[in-house]
């Protein structure tokens, strides 16, 4: 039997232990999310924060348009509590791989609530003809103008405009409707972790300062762009919300997709422009095959102005390694540029 005396004695030790050891709390483990490509993924980690764990399917120097899905994909994608998407088209492979993987997690498209830019049928830009706030994240209610736009696919081969449907989906070009992709990722992270919510939205509002102080310098740069140098030529048609943003003209021999085919006949309707309107540089692109845009250059004399990035960030050496660097970097390569 321990006595009265013992008793107490332990009592008081483990008083002391309790208040000298330290005290042990169990951290939540961070959400696995997947990003299609490494833009939105910049934009995705930027949120999230040490609260989530990032896949980028596309990583730095990769073309979404072009890739292939692989058996890792597939786990990561399996395994993902969310899946954010660009959505309008853009990654063409999404719902095979959603598919294969068996993805039952949220999808968040970050393009929900963008008015989207369109293309006739010879690739040309109209107006914001389309608000997004009523699609789902499937985007069904314009699943039928999908199916007609694809029935007469084939009678538009040679116009790239239409490779990723109806719309645009290079929305990240322009600065304010990157403020709506982090809006729909902040209130995706929310949704999925409630307890974490403070943190993405504290996050979110820093992130926001940051890109809206960045969208009027760039705002600053090309408005001082000369009016007869406001045209811009680049490998495929990618800047379509950067020039209705900021006031310029983007050509390019390839469409809305690198995959897309350039007959001959845009390609010399695009020299006799250069030549007539007297275009003296013209910009490579980062995921490109430039050796078409190179022998453009060549056979009318003008500069290679620089190189953009379009679809993808570079790796953490280049120039462009996040969001923010990269529409700085576009911007100031465009400035210096056109400027002389």
């Amino acid at each position: 039997m321990f006595s009265r005396r013992t008793l107490l004695t332990s009592a008081s030790v483990l008083a002391t232990l309790a208040l000298t050891l330290p005290t042990t709390t169990w951290a939540k483990e961070p959400i696995p999310v997947v990003a299609t490509f490494s833009i939105l993924g910049d934009m995705v980690e930027r949120i999230g924060g040490e609260h989530i764990v990032v896949t980028t399917l596309v990583g730095p120097d990769g073309d979404a348009h072009v890739y292939q899905p692989t058996p890792q994909a597939a786990r990561a994608v399996a395994e993902a509590d969310l899946m954010f998407v660009n959505g309008l088209d853009f990654e063409g492979w999404l719902e095979r791989l959603a598919q294969a993987a068996a993805f039952d997690g949220a999808l968040v498209v970050a393009t929900d609530g963008i008015e989207a830019l369109t293309f006739d049928e010879h690739g040309d830009e109209h107006g914001d003809h389309e608000d997004h706030d009523d699609h789902d994240d499937d985007h069904d209610d314009h699943e039928d103008d999908h199916d007609d736009h694809d029935k007469h696919e084939g009678e538009h081969d040679d116009h790239a405009g239409h490779d990723h449907g109806a719309f645009d989906p290079h929305a990240w070009q322009s600065l304010t409707h990157a403020v709506t992709y982090v809006d729909n990722i902040t209130a995706g992270l929310a949704k999925a972790d409630p307890e974490n919510a403070a943190d993405y939205y504290a996050n979110r509002a820093t992130y926001v300062t940051e890109i809206e102080a960045l969208n009027v310098d760039v705002t600053a740069m090309m408005a001082g762009l000369p009016e007869e140098k406001r045209t811009v030529v680049t490998s495929h048609d990618a800047f379509g919300y950067f020039a209705h943003a900021y006031g310029l003209t983007f050509e390019a021999p390839q469409g809305l997709s690198t995959e897309s085919e350039v007959s001959a006949a845009d390609v010399a309707e695009l020299i006799e422009q250069i030549r007539e309107e007297g275009i003296s540089a013209v910009f490579i692109e980062a995921i490109a095959d430039n050796r078409l845009l190179k022998q453009i250059a060549n056979e009318t004399d003008a500069t290679i102005g620089g190189t953009l990035y379009s679809d993808g960030l570079s790796n953490a050496e280049g120039p462009a390694s996040t969001y923010l660097d990269m529409m700085r970097h576009n911007a100031e390569t465009l400035s210096k540029a056109l400027s002389n």
